[in-house]
């Protein structure tokens, strides 16, 4: 187990090490930057280097495994009003729980935050239950997006201005390291029931329509309100004198992220429990395997929440301010694209995804072949959304065109390629894009004398979009190819035994029996 979680973390080392040095180079260039920032920035990238370690190896042995035998045992059961309710009560719970949703609550004053928290949770509840009646009647997935986001473009016009920033973001935050996880393994259980043969492809596509909830829900919330009157409060850069202040900086704020990770991974947890005593009744030592995972994935995720929060929000604040604030900033346009580049290789959801497309897919869709579609996705997203800081350009302008593209490729794609990609969009836009990436873009906002809630906010949204295009050129490509050589076959359906962690052949006899 030790040797596991030494590949994990220089797994993460190789994903995080990018980003600092390009932030590195910046402080000593063109932007200098004071040494409080500064170190806050470098202890907040350590935290985050051992954190995705252990929040990947934990993710691996425990929320993989329970998401999928939870999901196995619903579509035995074989009762549709059950799995119906169970799916909305999954997305219900664990969303409530997701750390990033307590940080847009923040965002929208006019709307009480529990009120708020409520209306995404049913949004993600509804969708996921949708997304699990998809599998189950065979329904094709890239109509039932091009319905749900033509019905969503269409609330989007009578919605306030004020609100629509936030409403997309709502779609990216909501899919975090918490339920993206959960939900994809609960997808892999759940295909087993689908009519379709081709069982690999309809295990993706519930992070997708998941999305969707979200952004209809915080739309419906902008129609009620009126107007989200949402402020903005610039960051400010703690002083330090010496490095015990360093320190206590991360210390006052890890008793609150750990509080944030166990009222996320509690539900999941009490979930199991249930699952385990009156279903599921694995065999001990697999019972302790699953929850020593979930102490990693607890560890893990409280190490990165507190660097990427403490450590990293006041540096991406500060770049951008000073970035937008030179005589020449059309630069950032291409700082951003190279920073948005390396930084999805930090999400730790993204590192989970990968490895299952590649399991899934039999190799057909490669780890490395993901990331790459991943960051050039991402590396778009940022210089698009630091070109609307700059020009002022409306978030539709952007979006509209953008779905489009996205939706019809969806005809002309082999369908595991639309539903990776629209699930890809929900995953890269993560913990570190609401910490990092959207304080840097606030702080340009604010420098380049913008609108900083129309303006600014809107990126989780860029960040979710341009993934869904780039993964299915991937798959242009591949189809492309395959048909040329005369060799496409499709791609491999999953083996519904198959483990998503490493485990030796005792032990998989184990969950197997």
């Amino acid at each position: 187990m030790n040797q596991k979680l030494k590949e994990k973390i220089i797994e993460s080392l190789s994903s995080v090490l990018p980003v600092t040095c390009i932030v590195l180079v910046l402080c000593i260039t063109i932007t200098p930057m004071p040494l409080d920032p500064l170190m806050l920035f470098l202890v907040g990238a350590a935290l985050l280097i051992v954190g995705m370690g252990f929040f990947t190896l934990g993710a691996d042995m425990s929320m993989m495994i329970i998401g999928e035998k939870t999901g196995s045992h619903l579509a035995k059961s074989k009762k549709l009003p059950i799995i119906v309710f169970a799916c909305f009560i999954i997305g219900f719970i664990i969303t409530i729980a997701e750390p990033d949703l307590q940080v847009l609550a923040g965002q929208t004053p006019a709307v009480p935050d529990m009120v708020l928290i409520l209306f995404v949770a049913a949004g993600v509840g509804i969708f996921l239950a949708l997304a699990f009646l998809r599998i189950l009647f065979g329904w094709n997935l890239s109509k039932l997006l091009l319905i749900c986001y033509g019905i969503l473009f269409v609330t989007a016009i009578f919605v306030p201005k004020d609100f629509l920033a936030v409403a997309f973001d709502s779609g990216g935050v909501t899919t975090g390291p918490i339920t993206v996880p959960f939900i994809m393994a609960l997808g892999v259980g759940l295909s087993s029931a689908g009519r379709s043969k081709n069982s690999g492809s309809d295990s993706f596509g519930l992070v997708a329509l998941c999305s969707v909830g979200p952004v209809i829900s915080v739309m419906i919330l902008g129609l009620l309100y009126g107007s989200s009157s949402s402020s903005y409060e610039p960051t400010v850069i703690p002083a330090f004198t010496n490095s015990q202040d360093l320190w206590l900086a991360f210390q006052h704020e890890f008793p609150v992220y750990a509080k944030e990770v166990f009222l996320a991974l509690f539900p999941i947890l009490l979930f199991f429990v249930v699952f385990q005593i009156f279903f599921l009744k694995l065999r001990q030592r697999q019972v302790i395997k699953i929850l020593m995972g979930i102490v990693y994935s607890y560890i893990g995720l409280t190490l990165f929440l507190t660097g990427v929060n403490v450590g990293f929000m006041p540096a991406g604040n500060y770049l951008g301010k000073q970035l937008a604030s030179l005589s020449y900033n059309w630069i950032m346009i291409p700082i951003a694209m190279l920073i948005g580049y390396y930084i999805v290789k930090a999400e730790p959801a993204v590192l989970v995804l990968n490895k299952q497309v590649e399991d899934i897919t039999g190799g057909s869709v490669s780890e490395k072949t993901m990331m790459t579609g991943l960051s050039v996705g991402m590396s778009v997203s940022l210089g698009l959304s630091v070109l609307r800081i700059l020009t002022g350009l409306p978030l539709l302008a952007l979006l509209v065109p953008g779905y489009a593209l996205a939706l019809g490729l969806s005809f002309v794609v082999p369908d595991i390629f639309t539903s990776i990609a629209f699930d890809s969009g929900g995953v890269a836009s993560g913990p570190m894009t609401a910490t990092f990436l959207l304080p840097f873009a606030m702080g340009a906002c604010e420098a380049a004398g913008g609108n900083i809630v129309t303006d600014a906010f809107g990126i989780v949204a860029m960040v979710a979009m341009t993934p869904l295009i780039t993964i299915q050129l991937i798959g242009v490509i591949y189809h492309f190819k395959t048909k040329k050589s005369g060799s496409f076959t499709g791609i491999p359906t999953i083996d519904m035994e198959l483990e998503f962690i490493d485990l030796g052949k005792e032990e998989a006899d184990d969950f197997q029996s």
